[in-house]
């Protein structure tokens, strides 16, 4: 679990990586998390211990993936975290809307990944439909009240730099509180 104060902006947190990600985008940021079991398990009981032992010295603990919302047991582990007095952060591609709906009220803060026009998710993620979840994702977490970063990744080969300031206006007239554009890894496609 390492510590970090970028992925959940103001606060200093823990981050555990969850295993397992059903799409496969072309430039993925953690390809070894994509398979639902990894070569490593850390037991949950030992990030519960990790976090106990933290208090007073960390703010958060966040939920990356892979995709975390993957996780069957998301709602408890997040349940759990926040009953020690640790604030939650979540990182998304917005991938199961209704999951993502049910766990809105459980988070102070989700920073979610919208990688191209509805249109062009399927030439990124390698997975049909996939524009649809990830942009009704991205209008249930405007439109919650938890706060949010809207992140939008810039690959040269994969969406053009004027792609990728219309999503970020088209994010910004849809109400989001905070949209970046991000550099894609240019060693993974």
């Amino acid at each position: 679990m390492p510590l970090t104060s970028i992925d959940y902006p103001g606060e200093l947190a823990a981050v555990v990586f969850t295993q397992g990600c059903p799409w496969r985008c072309v430039y993925c940021h953690n390809p070894e998390l994509l398979p639902a079991r990894g070569d490593t398990e850390i037991p949950w009981q030992q990030i519960v211990d990790f976090m106990h032992s933290r208090r007073g010295l960390l703010d958060a603990l966040v939920f990356s993936g892979g995709e975390p919302t993957f996780q069957s047991a998301l709602p408890q582990a997040i349940q759990q975290i926040r009953a020690m007095g640790f604030k939650i952060g979540l990182h998304s591609a917005g991938i199961y809307p209704r999951k993502l709906q049910a766990l809105l009220s459980l988070i102070d803060w989700i920073g979610l990944d919208i990688k191209a026009s509805k249109n062009d998710y399927p030439l990124i993620t390698q997975t049909r439909d996939s524009g649809n979840a990830a942009w009704q994702s991205a209008e249930l977490v405007i439109n919650s009240g938890v706060s949010h970063q809207l992140r939008i990744t810039a690959h040269p080969n994969w969406l053009a730099d004027s792609d990728a300031q219309w999503i970020r206006q088209r994010l910004l007239d849809m109400g989001a509180e905070s949209v970046v554009i991000q550099a894609g890894r240019l060693d993974h496609a």
